[in-house]
């Protein structure tokens, strides 16, 4: 009957103290003279632990309620997680409390609007740790909750960076309700449905089913809680309600999508303002789009973000939930836009003035520079040297990683490199061998041609089915070995089977989607993109960075940009969740990085020893297009992703080591931008402190 009326009600917090401590009924009826003992394994202390949160349970200030709900939930942890005979008693107890915490933050709320700082942060930190004990596969919030620590002490240390690395420790903290959300959603919600259409409920109570299942945790009381602090935070930290990633002045229509990817591919035939509710990093612009706004926070040197900047069109990310809404409000209505470098002001226009802001765009701007690529053809070499690097043989990305040898200062690593040049994917595919394949791959470029796009990815499937003739691998082993690179089939042919389909994926990579519709997008003919591989002894990055020798954000030209994250830099190009660390560094102080945000990205890439092999087509780097980033670069193993812990990290706690790293980082950009006269943008890692430069071309 208990258990009955814990379910009913809610999991009643005084009967599920009742049944787990024991008690004696002396009602009435069948129930005279039952007896239920305490739950063995709790701790002599724990039935004074339970009264004092009886007592309290009413209090108006509600801190040392939710203390001795945490320090009740932590007893009762390795009793839920090992076996007991009660635990279906120890879970309803559990419940309870978890609830009891959820009803005693709310009814705070009221107290904590003009609460202190470090008040809104402690309240955070309660609600994590109770989220934290109710959910599994919690590495993640765990490290934000030891951010969050870190932020309070910051505090108390009089800190004045204590904004800004709490702002990251906020986001990242968005990010893992997000990542939860959708997990529950994943597992929830097809059951829901399923259950749903056996019932006939209606279909809207169907499709909020899962979402009224995580309002109802703790998950929900915590973002409201964020929700309260982000505004403080970013008012503290002097951050406005925009970051602007490419500051252009545009007019143009309102359009409101959930994901910039569902629509990348699209040509809209007015000028349109995107609100798009998610941006990844690795999305195109599409056509006819002027300007994108987002409450996403893809990394400024992301793809999209460098997309942005090369397309003159306006990308920002807004902060203020109530700007979203008024936008959202207005889809369909033409705003006007004008940006500085951290600031965006906007007003509804007639169309009249839209026809008249597109007028002087069209007399006042520049046109759009011819492009077109020069066909490569193999020259009789499967491998070549870095000496041997030539614009006939290999693209931009090899031949700038060849000029930096033995020019940039000495402190400055330059992994050794090999390259399969242009021609060699063909000259393989024309190989007897691979006769099938060939002619598998005609076929579908013949549905590619009447526009059967789905035929893209079983053109990349086929290629991996190539086979490697002898004379290529021959002459490759020869070219990594003489250069000092270690030859994977030394270890076993396992290891070269690893090594030839990381190749194979970087020559499939020309037909990956974005790739392909971007050059269709700029009247590029496919067939003439030649892809050669750059081959490199992966540095095992203790981290990455990207830097641009020009801010791209303002156009400071006095002023170096840069992102780092913690391990590979995948995560930092690719499309991985969160933001990187990002400073700028004056060109005649580089001994003073300023730190513009700390990091919030959760997973850092990790590797062994390895061999990378690097995309590097003749349609990278045409003047005019930021082709970089649209291929794939392999390597030869699969990195291992770490859930990052930032509080034990010298980069993100020490400010001596992280000072003289980035300075190191900025000085080697500077250096290189030296070296070629102009604007850089500059790949690299850090490993044991020593900076490493993997490859770098002109900034977009």
């Amino acid at each position: 009957m208990r258990s009955l009326k814990a379910v009913h009600s809610g999991a009643d917090l005084e009967s599920a103290i009742a049944t787990c401590m024991g008690y004696k009924s002396e009602g009435e009826g069948f129930m005279v003279g039952v007896q239920i003992n305490p739950v063995n394994g709790l701790s002599s202390g724990f039935p004074d632990l339970l009264q004092f949160v009886l007592d309290h349970v009413e209090d108006k200030s509600a801190e040392p309620l939710l203390e001795g709900l945490l320090e009740a939930r932590v007893e009762l942890r390795p009793l839920l997680t090992g076996s007991s005979e009660r635990l279906k008693d120890l879970i309803f107890l559990d419940i309870a409390l978890d609830s009891t915490f959820r009803t005693a933050v709310e009814r705070s709320y009221e107290e904590l609007n003009d609460a202190a700082p470090e008040k809104i942060m402690y309240f955070i930190s309660l609600v994590l740790e109770n989220l934290a004990l109710s959910t599994d596969d919690n590495e993640d919030i765990l490290y934000c909750l030891k951010g969050w620590n870190r932020a309070m002490d910051m505090v108390k240390q009089k800190d004045d960076q204590w904004a800004l690395y709490a702002k990251a420790f906020l986001d990242r903290t968005r990010l893992a309700l997000a990542s939860k959300g959708e997990q529950y959603y994943n597992m929830m919600q097809p059951s829901a449905e399923y259950l749903g259409s056996l019932l006939n409920v209606e279909e809207w109570a169907v499709d909020i089913f899962t979402e009224e299942v995580i309002r109802g945790g703790s998950a929900a009381t915590l973002s409201a809680l964020l929700n309260r602090f982000d505004p403080v935070l970013r008012n503290v930290a002097h951050l406005g309600s925009w970051q602007v990633i490419s500051p252009v002045e545009v007019t143009g229509y309102i359009v409101v999508v959930d994901k910039l990817l569902s629509v990348q591919n699209k040509t809209y035939d007015k000028p349109t303002v995107l609100v798009a509710k998610s941006v990844k990093g690795e999305e195109e612009i599409p056509d006819g789009v002027v300007g994108v706004i987002t409450p996403d926070m893809p990394d400024v040197l992301s793809h999209v973000s460098v997309r942005a900047r090369n397309c003159k069109v306006l990308f920002a990310t807004c902060f203020d939930p109530n700007t979203l809404s008024e936008f959202q409000g207005h889809e369909g209505k033409v705003f006007s836009f004008k940006t500085t470098s951290a600031d965006v002001t906007y007003r509804e226009v007639s169309d009249s003035e839209l026809m008249q802001s597109s007028s002087s765009d069209a007399q006042g701007g520049e046109a759009i520079p011819s492009l077109s690529l020069v066909k490569k053809k193999f020259l009789g070499k499967y491998a070549i040297s870095a000496e041997e690097f030539s614009d006939e043989m290999v693209g931009a990305k090899s031949r700038n990683i060849a000029y930096l040898k033995g020019k940039v200062p000495s402190w400055v690593g330059i992994p050794t490199s090999v390259a399969i040049p242009f021609g060699t994917f063909e000259k393989i595919l024309s190989d007897e061998t691979n006769k099938e394949v060939a002619q598998n791959i005609q076929m579908l470029k013949g549905r590619l041609a009447q526009e059967d796009f789905s035929a893209l990815g079983e053109i990349r499937k086929t290629v991996l089915n190539l086979t490697a003739p002898t004379q290529p691998v021959k002459e490759l082993k020869e070219k990594m070995l003489s250069s000092g690179m270690p030859w994977p089939g030394d270890e076993s042919d396992h290891r070269w089977e690893q090594a030839w389909m990381a190749i194979k994926k970087v020559w499939a990579s020309k037909w990956n989607e974005r790739a392909y519709f971007s050059t269709r997008k700029v009247k590029l003919d496919h067939e003439y993109l030649s892809m050669a591989v750059l081959v490199q002894e992966i540095v095992n990055a203790d981290y990455a960075f990207v830097i641009h020798t020009t801010n791209p954000s303002s156009g400071d030209s006095s002023e170096i940009y840069a992102e780092v994250v913690k391990g590979l830099g995948e995560t930092l190009v690719g499309a991985y969740p969160g933001r990187a660390m990002s400073f700028v560094c004056k060109k005649d102080d580089l001994d003073s990085p300023k730190v513009l945000g700390y990091p919030s990205k959760p997973i850092g890439l990790f590797i062994k020893r390895s061999i990378i092999f690097r995309s590097d087509s003749n349609g990278e780097d045409l003047e005019g297009y930021a082709g970089a980033g649209l291929y794939d670069s392999v390597p030869m193993d699969v990195e291992d992703e770490v859930v990052l812990d930032y509080t034990t990290d010298p980069l993100i706690t020490d400010s001596g080591f992280r000072n003289s790293i980035l300075s190191s980082i900025a000085r080697a950009g500077h250096a290189i931008e030296e070296l070629y006269g102009s604007p850089q943008d500059v790949e690299g890692v850090v490993k044991d402190g020593k900076i490493y430069v993997v490859q770098t071309r002109p900034q977009m």
